[in-house]
């Protein structure tokens, strides 16, 4: 898995390189393989795989993952791994979805993934699946600036964006997918008139608010193209396109179908039970369990859409793991420029909505961060992924005053953990909140859920280190006013003792409330690093502690 942000330097950039992403999601598990050509830079796909595992079959009354189909998902991506390995792939990226995301044993199930075959999963939110979706289309369809709907139907969810070659207008994701309406809904085969219109009426109901959110962001006059991708929508065009045309276009890519071709198609898939369903030309036996839910999805969007016609992009998810790899990595500098700082303006976003001090949290990020760089190579070996985590959580820190100042850290976890930060994980997330609930008050305790439930010993050890720094970078402006400039670190291995030289911003100002908070909050920071910490205000020249 990637663990850093930093850019690839030298003459790596001009080398061919090999990746291979994987999407894990409720219906299939699926892995591309590319190769990345830098000095385009462009990718080309070189192998893809897939298997239909239907880890959204969960359940019903716990709502648990399977252990036999949790089974069979390992042993895919065990294969998986062997396809990614005989091509040179130097990385596989990998990524869980809906299913995972909603499992009460989700977690647990990646975590034995990686106890396993040793390959690294990360659960990725509804929103940021999302626009890692729009990155993948864009890769394979050009949009000329002009604006673009795309819908994917997956087997849990259903994601709507809104874009038009630059920033997305609208990410959204809806709990409907052909998996989990079929497991809910339908019961009878053929499908009954009563279970028919039922489905259809909830599937509308849940998509109004996505679709009127969508059409929010569109301006006077506009009339965005409609772009359709993922396994039900690529069925329902083959099917299309072999009735109509004699053929399946080869690529796929661009095929459009009209809304009265799928109205005429769902009509008779209505009425089909499931054996007349497989015998369908372009229809696996899979599949066909499914789609007449996955169908009445997309009957219902377009015409929430207003839009008679789709265009099919056989890209989507896991091919915007890639492009997302090549931004963070920086392969990728002109075209979605935008995309490569998401994570930062997707903090400052956050931060906005709860009305965080924005002044203020940036001065103790830049203490944060200056406490990280000054430590790194003495207290700690943390790297640049995780120094950005850390400047998240520093920005975040307060935003709990939104809800009460009592227990405002907690409130800040929850908030964070719940935000729909784009470009994070699920597991970066979690980190970025436990950092914040411990800016202030008990330091972290295994006796904590959200402590003790981080996926591992790393994650943990990461949490605790870093949250004392977050501590002191609290500590340097308690009166929230910028009394402390810079501050010097100077450590003396020999007596395993730290001295913090503070320089304040008017030489008449004694400091005394930070000294006395940093004299406060220096025993996280005393403990987890094995050292006696010495605070030197300059004005003064009186040492602390």
């Amino acid at each position: 898995m990637v663990n850093s942000v930093s850019d690839i330097s030298g003459g790596t950039l001009e080398k061919d390189r090999i990746l291979a992403a994987i999407d894990i999601g409720t219906n299939s598990i699926h892995m591309v393989v590319v190769r990345i050509i830098p000095a385009l830079p462009a990718f080309t796909i070189v192998e893809r795989e897939k298997d239909t595992v239907r880890l959204g079959d969960r359940d019903p009354e716990t709502g648990n993952l399977k252990p036999e189909i949790m089974q069979k998902a390992i042993a895919t991506l065990r294969r998986c791994q062997e396809v990614a390995k005989s091509l040179n792939a130097e990385q596989i990226i990998a990524v869980a979805t809906s299913a995972v995301r909603e499992a009460p044993n989700g977690r647990d199930f990646l975590k034995q993934i990686e106890a396993e075959i040793g390959l690294r999963v990360d659960l990725i939110s509804g929103q940021e699946e999302a626009r890692r979706i729009y990155l993948g289309v864009l890769s394979g369809m050009e949009f000329n600036n002009q604006p673009h709907t795309i819908i994917d139907i997956g087997g849990g969810s259903t994601e709507l964006i809104l874009g038009d070659n630059h920033e997305p207008r609208s990410l959204s994701s809806t709990k409907i997918g052909a998996v989990r309406l079929t497991a809910e809904f339908v019961s009878t085969d053929p499908i009954s008139n009563a279970e028919f219109l039922s489905l259809q009426a909830y599937v509308r109901g849940m998509l109004e608010r996505s679709v009127e959110e969508l059409r929010e962001h569109l301006k006077p006059g506009e009339s965005p193209r409609l772009v359709g991708t993922a396994g039900t929508i690529e069925t329902i065009a083959i099917i299309i396109a072999r009735e109509k045309l004699g053929m399946v276009p080869t690529p796929l890519n661009g095929y459009q179908f009209s809304l009265k071709d799928l109205r005429e198609l769902v009509l008779r898939l209505r009425k089909m039970n499931y054996a007349e369903r497989a015998a369908i030309p372009g229809m696996s036996d899979r599949r066909s369990e499914i789609i007449v839910a996955g169908a009445i999805i997309l009957q219902e969007a377009m015409t929430l859409l207003g839009r008679d016609a789709i265009a099919i992009c056989e890209r989507s998810l896991r091919e915007g793991v890639i492009v997302d790899w090549m931004l963070t990595h920086g392969l990728i500098e002109d075209r979605l420029r935008y995309q490569s700082s998401v994570r930062q303006r997707s903090v400052i976003k956050s931060a906005q909505k709860y009305q965080v001090k924005l002044e203020y949290s940036q001065r103790v990020a830049e203490f944060a961060l200056s406490l990280f760089d000054q430590t790194q190579g003495t207290l700690h070996n943390w790297g640049d992924y995780e120094r950005e985590l850390l400047w998240a959580a520093a920005i975040l820190h307060n935003c709990g005053h939104h809800v009460s100042h009592s227990a405002h850290h907690k409130h800040s976890y929850y908030l964070i953990r719940n935000s729909e930060l784009l470009g994070y994980t699920e597991t970066e997330i979690d980190i970025i909140a436990n950092f914040a609930r411990y800016h202030r008050k008990t330091a972290p305790k295994k006796k904590h859920d959200n402590y003790r439930n981080l996926p591992t010993k790393e994650h943990r050890q990461m949490v605790s280190q870093l949250s004392a720094l977050l501590r002191l970078a609290v500590a340097l402006d308690r009166r929230e006013i910028g009394a402390i400039k810079r501050v010097q670190c100077e450590y003396r291995p020999g007596s395993r003792e730290i001295c913090f030289r503070l320089f304040p911003s008017h030489s008449d100002d004694d400091c005394a409330l930070e000294l006395w908070s940093l004299d406060y909050k220096k025993s996280s920071f005393e403990a987890e690093f094995g050292v006696k910490l010495a605070v030197k205000l300059e004005s003064s020249a009186i040492p602390i502690g």
